[in-house]
């Protein structure tokens, strides 16, 4: 899902300015809205059987947001190290970064999930078993923790392109500048360059935000109670396809529409204080 930019907002439309936020009335606050309300008409007017689903559903909203924010927060420490990985004049660790972002850009997100879910924890007794090592021989894998580490690895490594292309925007004059005033590289990338590469990265980094979460619907497929997934549970004590999924893609796309504003927004107080 695309953002709004600053630049793509018409100047004619009301705008309210705190003393360091900028809000603006765009069209997709109009999609929030509407959204909104045609969920509460659904609730709230229709009644059954959208009540129903929408007091059953609604702890998994809680468990989508909280994987979302949890990863999202991992992601970003990830890819850093992944940029300065592939960045580095060190040659083992800049051929280890690149493996890393390759490898894990050609598999699918739903095979990454599996393999933590089911395969990581066989390879884990086994090597208990192989060291006689109790603790390892009867891991369990908890869904949450491997679902995370799932999401993480995998959007670890497209953050990872983001944050080296956001990097390498920035003139190479300005870390030779922080080097002769004697910096050392860390700070430099501390201090010049990474201030400067968050103003390039910040929409593709929100973008990436928007895409995690609708993809954290694929947890759902490893025993983690998401929204998704309390859908499917309904389901299984309702058969009622189209009223469910109808709740769930709503559901959804209110927090992506929401996400999507609050991105502009950000967008929109860095442009204002550049």
């Amino acid at each position: 899902m695309s953002t709004s930019t600053p630049a793509e907002v018409d100047p004619h439309l009301p705008t309210i300015r705190g003393n360091e936020n900028v809000f603006r009335w765009d069209a997709g606050w109009l999609l929030v809205l509407a959204a909104s309300a045609l969920l509460a008409i659904l609730v709230l007017v229709v009644g059954n059987p959208f009540d129903r689903i929408f007091r059953f559903v609604l702890d998994g909203v809680r468990v989508t947001l909280t994987v979302t924010l949890v990863t999202f927060g991992l992601v970003l420490i990830v890819g850093i190290i992944g940029a300065l990985g592939r960045l580095t004049q060190v040659a083992p660790l800049r051929g280890l970064a690149t493996l890393y972002v390759e490898v894990v850009r050609g598999i699918p997100l739903l095979v990454q999930l599996y393999f933590w879910y089911y395969a990581f924890p066989s390879i884990v007794r086994d090597l208990g078993a192989q060291w006689n090592i109790e603790s390892m021989k009867n891991f369990v894998a908890n869904p949450y923790v491997m679902a995370i580490a799932g999401l993480t690895l995998c959007y670890g490594a497209y953050m990872t392109e983001v944050y080296r292309a956001g990097i390498q925007s920035i003139p190479k004059g300005q870390m030779e500048a922080a080097r002769s005033l004697g910096m050392t590289y860390f700070q430099a990338m501390r201090y010049i360059i990474l201030p400067q590469a968050i103003r390039v990265i910040l929409p593709p980094v929100g973008n990436e935000f928007i895409t995690l979460l609708k993809d954290s619907s694929l947890v759902s497929a490893v025993a983690v109670a998401d929204l998704t997934r309390r859908g499917r549970e309904f389901q299984a004590i309702t058969p009622l396809p189209l009223h469910i999924y109808l709740m769930i893609g709503l559901m959804y796309l209110i927090m992506t529409l929401l996400s999507a504003r609050v991105v502009a927004m950000i967008e929109a107080r860095m442009s204002k204080e550049r």
